[in-house]
């Protein structure tokens, strides 16, 4: 929690630098200055006061978190293109009598955060063909995460999702956490766990707990007792430090969520497993990857991390060693692992970093 403690509290520190920055950017338009009579101070409080509208038009359109973020990416672009036109002008030895900064930003902004948008709101196929040595002939595996229902999609937007998925033909559908989130309506919850009753799927459905699912607030509009058992009805099949045999020819295993408590090591929870047979782990952090690299796990499957979200945030999770991995493939040792961006998001709306998606990993054994 200090992590994020010092990450919130750096955002909340750049977002009031931004609105000061703001206030100066904004006071060089030609409108700016014809509406202050090109007075200093009456050129600030108007300039201030077109950050402020634009800022809680944003907040009550979207959200508050979203409207920090829209902020902070303005402000970077302004950022950008006043050191740009700053070189310009030196070299051409005159200043332009065009705001070139500023609509260059502006116009930037717009684009890169519809963009933005369309990767969070959109949802992409994403495949991996993976080997084993072991006998478990060929598997077929759907894997979502980071739903966070209510999101970018409501219950029955996320039973179209699931057509979409079930069109590909996959043996199972695992979720890696985050089904659900502290913001999800009971009836929103009711609906995706009917159409994950719905699916006709040779293995059927699993699942393992994120940190959001159980949630963090009282004042939810569901409880985890209700979560587990509509989940249940619906012949999902919920592990938590727990595993189960399949088709006698694999294993599925769900560690419960690192940021929720004790929960078992690797040793411990593979207590009894027959190590010939396929392994595959539901983990929803991607960062315990030593221990199961060194356990005889197969393929580990996590989410959590909505692939780093923004660029360049992709990288920063692993060198500040908040995960082991942000996204994509890894293989360590004789275990493969897979971190999905997820198919939704949390909080914020918009991902450049990285695309929304579900993942269809194919097996092939012996």
């Amino acid at each position: 929690m200090g992590m994020w403690a010092l990450i919130f509290g750096s955002v909340i520190v750049a977002a009031c630098l931004g609105i000061a920055y703001l206030t100066l950017c904004i006071g060089r338009f030609s409108a700016i200055k014809k509406l202050s009579g090109e007075n200093k101070w009456r050129k600030r409080i108007i300039s201030l006061g077109v950050t402020a509208a634009g800022f809680a038009v944003a907040a009550l359109a979207i959200s508050v978190v979203n409207a920090v973020m829209i902020l902070l990416h303005v402000v970077i672009f302004f950022l950008i293109f006043g050191l740009l036109i700053r070189i310009i002008n030196k070299v051409r030895g005159k200043e332009f009598k065009i705001n070139y900064q500023g609509w260059l930003a502006l116009i930037t902004s717009a684009v890169y955060l519809s963009v933005g948008w369309y990767l969070c709101h959109n949802v992409w196929q994403t495949d991996y063909e993976l080997t084993t040595d072991k006998n478990v002939g060929t598997l077929k595996i759907a894997l979502i995460a980071d739903s966070h229902m209510g999101t970018t999609f409501d219950g029955k937007g996320f039973e179209e999702h699931l057509k979409t998925i079930e069109k590909q033909s996959p043996d199972m559908l695992v979720i890696a956490g985050d089904f659900v989130d502290d913001s999800t309506r009971s009836q929103d919850l009711i609906d995706a766990c009917n159409a994950l009753g719905k699916l006709d799927l040779k293995y059927g459905v699993w699942y393992c707990y994120g940190n959001h699912d159980e949630g963090y607030y009282k004042n939810k509009d569901y409880t985890p007792q209700q979560l587990e058992k509509s989940l249940k009805d619906n012949g999902v099949h919920i592990l938590a430090d727990s595993y189960e045999l399949v088709d006698n020819r694999f294993y599925v295993v769900g560690r419960k969520d690192k940021s929720r408590g004790e929960r078992k090591d690797m040793d411990d929870l593979l207590k009894g497993v027959d190590t010939d047979k396929y392994i595959i782990v539901l983990d929803h952090e991607p960062n315990d990857y030593k221990a199961e690299a060194d356990s005889p796990t197969d393929l580990v499957l996590s989410g959590h991390t909505h692939g780093g979200q923004f660029f360049p945030v992709t990288h920063l999770g692993v060198l500040m060693s908040m995960n082991d991995k942000t996204y994509g493939y890894e293989r360590r040792e004789s275990t493969d692992f897979i971190v999905t961006s997820g198919i939704s998001d949390w909080e914020i709306k918009f991902k450049t970093g990285t695309k929304s998606e579900y993942v269809i990993v194919n097996i092939k054994g012996d």
